[in-house]
């Protein structure tokens, strides 16, 4: 009797579970393989893009893509002793006379129009070299104040910016070269600034 009730037990405990009944077994590449279709068509993609990689140019047709050289990124060369002369008056002069060249009116007068700026370069170089304190007259309007002396400057970067002056805005006077700093450099050794436009007169009517 005892023996009856131990292999029903056996039984009742080996028999599955209805929710094991409903499992499958794991696929197997024996069993369930890859499709053909599926292989043949990874085999030919593998196929056409080795091939690709080994008959096209190393750089592709010359017509499409980036055609530009090294030459081409390097950029111009920069010219040894060239000056920007907006850069100049960027760092110097902008704060007084603005960007507009109109300056602030009763304070600092204007570039655009002053006929200082388009008058005889070498009172323009030395306004630059050795600067300006007290009353002068520009464009009908009176001021007094004071310009500093921008000496510390290169002839190069003084040339450019009195260019660029005179050459801006509705200015269309001629550019002046560094040789004229560099003369008038060399011909004052003026230590304060000129004393007002009677001053700056005086030494117009001066020959150069």
């Amino acid at each position: 009797m005892n023996e009856l009730k131990a292999d029903i037990m056996l039984n009742h405990a080996s028999a599955p579970s209805p929710a094991q009944a409903r499992e499958q077994a794991e696929p197997s590449e024996r069993s369930q393989p890859i499709p053909l279709i599926v292989a043949a068509i990874t085999l030919a993609m593998v196929i056409s893009g080795a091939a690709y990689i080994l008959l096209s140019e190393p750089f592709g047709q010359p017509g499409f893509g980036d055609r530009r050289t090294l030459a081409d990124l390097s950029g111009p060369v920069a010219v040894a002793g060239a000056a920007d002369g907006k850069q100049v008056f960027s760092a110097n002069c902008v704060a007084c006379h603005q960007a507009s060249g109109k300056g602030l009116p009763g304070v600092f007068p204007p570039l655009d129009g002053s006929e200082w700026v388009a008058g005889d370069e070498r009172v323009v170089a030395n306004i630059l070299l050795h600067g300006v304190t007290g009353d002068i007259t520009v464009a009908g309007n009176s001021f007094k104040g004071s310009m500093p002396s921008f000496q510390q400057l290169g002839d190069a970067e003084l040339a450019a910016v009195a260019t660029y002056i005179r050459s801006n805005w509705g200015n269309k006077a001629a550019p002046i070269q560094a040789s004229v700093f560099a003369a008038e450099r060399k011909a004052a050794a003026r230590k304060a600034p000129f004393n007002g436009g009677a001053e700056l007169k005086a030494l117009a009517a001066k020959p150069g």
